[in-house]
């Protein structure tokens, strides 16, 4: 990393991290308390998150790291996990959204395809709850790990959002949660116009992590044939986006720390303002 990090970053800000238990979200975590950063980690089991936030003690020596109890699959843990973060009155200057699965099928709680309401729905929620504590702690920013994936989705057919998943292993599913991800950040960025808070996606490059745990067993031989990044690698681009990337570079594709173009239909505006509405109907937001 380079050493420019600290013009936007500084010790005493504060990051919320979701699924930052394993892979490169624990990497991310980690990164940022060595930078002074106070980081909650949003996450299902307190269990799973206890050893990331002992390892951030132990390596910064101060209390540096916070658990939040969040199920993404749930609409109402996410608004409970909104309102402890609320509570603590913290500035906000940094939401990593980072959870993220694939090949686990069904529905939500709420009755949405699993993929979509984990990877997109959930994160929908939460950074719509926590924006005006964003807002207030410019320049801020938010980062969402998508995917290259999403190159696999074909369309976004909002029927089969409220089924579950029907593809083989999950995987078109979880290409349209992640272009879902991409639309999400740019159609954020043009509501942000302005305002001190820049959004971007990123992919992370494919990641030797937990998140294989749930693909089908037929995939892994093929996912392991391509060079797998650690989740050191993996991170990097997430950590590029928290930390250095020009606050002019809002609502774009970022890949190996650099903007990079999406698919076509990641960039179809209409298609984002389309997802956005239907995100909020959804959430029930106004």
């Amino acid at each position: 990393m380079n050493d420019n990090i600290h013009h936007h970053l500084s010790h005493g800000q504060v990051a919320l991290i979701t699924g930052a238990n394993t892979g490169i979200g624990r990497v991310t975590a980690l990164a940022l308390a060595r930078e002074g950063v106070r980081v909650f980690l949003a996450c299902k089991s307190e269990e799973k998150t206890q050893y990331v936030i002992d390892q951030i003690h132990q390596e910064t020596g101060r209390p540096m790291a916070t658990w939040l109890p969040l199920d993404l699959a749930d609409l109402a843990s996410v608004r409970h996990c909104a309102e402890l973060f609320l509570a603590t009155d913290l500035h906000l200057n940094l939401l990593i959204n980072n959870a993220g699965l694939g090949g686990l099928k069904g529905l939500t709680q709420d009755g949405f395809e699993m993929a979509f309401g984990v990877n997109h729905l959930g994160h929908f929620l939460l950074t719509h709850l926590l924006m005006p504590r964003l807002l207030i702690s410019k320049p801020a920013r938010i980062v969402t790990v998508a995917s290259r994936a999403h190159r696999l989705a074909r369309s976004i057919d909002w029927h089969k959002l409220r089924q579950p998943t029907l593809s083989f292993g999950g995987i078109q599913e979880y290409a349209v949660s992640k272009l879902c991800n991409i639309l999400f950040s740019a159609e954020l960025s043009m509501k942000l116009t302005d305002n001190g808070l820049s959004t971007y996606a990123v992919h992370p490059g494919v990641v030797a992590s937990d998140f294989w745990r749930t693909v089908p067993a037929f995939f892994r031989p093929i996912a392991k044939l391509r060079a797998l990044k650690t989740p050191e690698e993996g991170a990097q681009t997430t950590l590029y986006c928290a930390l250095d990337a020009p606050l002019t570079e809002t609502g774009l594709y970022y890949s190996d720390s650099k903007v990079a173009i999406p698919a076509a239909l990641a960039q179809d505006m209409a298609l984002a303002t389309e997802l956005w509405q239907k995100s909020l109907a959804w959430c029930g937001l106004p």
